[in-house]
């Protein structure tokens, strides 16, 4: 493994600003604390700063030499509504908020690199650092992008990592094509006709209504998308009834739906919609659909994917880069990529042995109370991203 030196010997303190950051977590476009951590941190290094896109996201700018090229590498930085059950040192402060998907460790991965890319410059154009709000639901990306984030920073690619427990730490999962899916949701509510139970037939039953709905959406897995088209369209709530002995007027059903192509997500809300009004039109029920699309499917392009791949294996070894399993999870690094090419990689968390003893209950998944970032991969992350940042603006020439 070939670590930047300085990284090694530097991986101490910003893994105290690690830890830092995990004992105050905050939650979407809440991020005040957190953002003022960051900005004091590379405004300490030299790196002019700017503030506020998408509420509370930070640019750091790192500029050298004459070349009016730019890559993007981006961080996000809010935690999740968790109660964390760890028992460390660090542990969140707030109770109901917690780091329970390693942003706190991202973070300090990109720090890392900021610190390094201002000390060296050795490179030849600018690297924008992006510190991105309100990934867990809140589309700080998107924000970002509405808010001028690609026309004030005008940048060739742009490149993001995730840490992926349960992969071993020391190995990268990157690939050109889909890695995380679409994030959908949906709400239909079945209007009938209450009554007595023991008297169904004077009344419209939403009830079977509902089942029957649920079953016919997997005919529209299984019957009317291609095979090898992945989709997953999950009833998640199934709401009906007061008392065992009255029809409820009214079913509603929510869910969510996941795609890894834009395509296949246009036919399964089409179908959806269409299996929903059918039905309560035959039962003479009355239907209300509304389908929600939150994130798109984060595709890589070929040829960052590529390039990524080249960066971590001189760094790790081709055998340590790992083809990337795509994951029905979503990301809002997507929208990102549906704006410039650009890639998004996976690095091992490791399976959990790196946390105290007597941590919590669970395992060190994402979105577990008792997850932690491995601070062991702090150097590593940095020298991906010092590594993407030169190579992609190496002097002289094109990534």
């Amino acid at each position: 493994m070939k670590l930047i030196d300085s990284l090694v010997t530097q991986a101490a303190g910003i893994a105290a600003v690690r830890r830092d950051l995990h004992a105050h977590p905050e939650l979407c476009f809440q991020e005040v604390r957190t953002a003022d951590v960051v900005a004091a941190k590379l405004t300490e290094w030299g790196i002019p700063i700017h503030r506020g896109l998408g509420t509370t996201g930070v640019i750091g700018i790192v500029q050298n030499g004459s070349s009016k090229r730019a890559v993007g590498l981006r961080a996000d930085i809010d935690a999740l509504p968790v109660t964390e059950l760890n028992t460390f040192e660090h542990a969140s402060k707030h109770h109901g908020k917690m780091h329970a998907c390693g942003h706190d460790g991202h973070t300090a991965m990109l720090l890392a690199a900021a610190q390094h890319l201002a000390t060296n410059r050795n490179f030849d154009g600018t690297v924008y650092l992006i510190f991105q709000p309100a990934e867990e639901g809140g589309g700080g990306a998107r924000e970002m992008i509405k808010e001028g984030l690609f026309e004030k920073f005008p940048m060739e690619a742009v490149f993001g990592m995730h840490n992926w427990p349960g992969m071993k730490a020391g190995q990268f999962a990157v690939s050109p094509g889909p890695c995380m899916a679409s994030s959908n949701e949906f709400r239909i509510v079945i209007r009938g006709k209450g009554g007595h139970a023991a008297l169904p037939h004077t009344g419209i039953d939403p009830v079977p209504i509902g089942c029957e709905m649920v079953q016919a959406f997997q005919t529209i897995l299984t019957r009317n998308k291609k095979p090898t088209d992945a989709g997953v369209i999950s009833v998640t709530m199934f709401h009906a009834g007061e008392a065992v002995n009255v029809i409820p007027n009214n079913v509603e059903l929510r869910g969510t739906v996941r795609t890894f192509s834009l395509e296949v997500l246009d036919l399964i809300e089409a179908r959806m919609k269409q299996v929903a009004e059918g039905l309560c039109a035959v039962h003479n029920a009355e239907c209300e659909f509304e389908f929600v699309r939150n994130y798109p499917p984060t595709i890589n392009t070929p040829d960052e994917a590529n390039f990524a791949r080249r960066v971590m294996a001189g760094i790790v070894g081709e055998e340590n880069v790992l083809p990337q399993d795509p994951a029905m999870t979503a990301e809002d690094f997507s929208f990102m990529l549906q704006a410039k090419p650009g890639a998004y990689a996976f690095i091992g968390n490791g399976d959990g042995s790196h946390r105290a003893m007597h941590h919590g209950g669970g395992p060190c998944t994402l979105h577990n109370a008792s997850y932690d970032f491995n601070d062991e991969l702090i150097p590593l992350g940095a020298t991906c991203w010092v590594s993407i940042a030169e190579q992609f603006l190496k002097p002289g020439g094109a990534a």
